[in-house]
């Protein structure tokens, strides 16, 4: 594992390069594959040629003994290996050396109200470092009784990777897994300096071997929005549309997300969603 800290020394930018680069196939960027190649994806000098600069270069990149790449050779690296907007997102973030403070979040009355107003849709809100750290009473059921600390864990990372009733909340457990791991690795990338968050990295690298192999791929990740597929021991199987809305900490700040899940009026996981809210009351 790159780790959480060591962002300005490089240590976290060779290791997203060495990731990315053993994703990136020979036939994918027009060079000839085939034979037998003692690496994973693309070699460090055909990457380099890829990009337009010098392999020895490359190799002080990925080692960690060249920093802050200029603009155009991020540009370079993120088009051969196409990176997606949060991917190219976090290349820069990684590049610059410049770590952000960690946010002081507040849950305030507000967002509070809010999320009580949007029942009878599910709503919950996570920080960072995916701590749930307030939610409505649909939400608090459909994901498993975050309003009672004795049925799980109010930290997503730990509870998926830690507690097997995560598989039967997430049929398609092994998405979930890697959008946590992907997130995990942008805050990391972002706040290197928070304890707390470099802790529960260390923490789920130490407990699970899953954890490990999805942050070995170099997985990242930023909260979007699309569907996914929940189990309730009541409502059953369920795939459910869902939105992410990001509340500042402070203008120009990342802050809080919550997470809004709904179903398409006259679908049976409306009519389960229904029913589910009135066996709340």
């Amino acid at each position: 594992m790159d780790g959480v800290h060591g962002v300005g020394e490089g240590k976290a930018l060779g290791g997203f390069l060495r990731a990315r680069r053993g994703r990136v196939t020979p036939e994918r960027v027009g060079l000839a594959g085939g034979g037998r190649r003692r690496v994973r994806g693309l070699r460090r000098e055909e990457l380099a040629q890829l990009a337009g600069i010098s392999v020895d270069y490359y190799v002080r990149l990925e080692q960690g003994r060249a920093t802050q790449p200029s603009a155009e050779v991020l540009d370079a690296l993120a088009r051969v290996l196409g990176l997606d907007t949060a991917e190219r997102r976090h290349l820069d973030t990684l590049a610059t050396g410049r770590p952000e403070p960690t946010p002081r979040l507040r849950v305030g009355p507000v967002l509070l109200r809010a999320l009580e107003a949007m029942a009878p849709l599910p709503a919950f809100v996570t920080d960072h470092r995916l701590d749930v750290v307030a939610w409505n009473d649909l939400g608090a059921e459909l994901m498993g009784g975050l309003a009672d600390p004795g049925r799980r864990d109010r930290n997503n990372a730990r509870f998926l990777f830690l507690d097997p009733a995560s598989r039967e909340l997430y049929p398609e457990w092994e998405a979930r897994a890697a959008e946590a791991v992907g997130q995990l690795r942008v805050a990391a990338g972002r706040y290197p300096d928070d304890t707390e968050l470099g802790a529960l990295i260390a923490e789920l690298s130490r407990s699970s071997a899953d954890f490990r192999r999805i942050w070995d791929s170099g997985e990242v990740m930023m909260c979007a929005a699309g569907r996914k597929r929940l189990r309730h021991p009541a409502a059953g199987l369920l795939d459910l549309d869902y939105e992410t809305l990001h509340v500042p900490a402070a203008p120009g700040e990342t802050g809080l997300i919550m997470h809004v899940f709904s179903a398409g009026e006259g679908t049976a996981e409306a009519a389960a969603l229904e029913r589910l809210t009135t066996a709340l009351v």
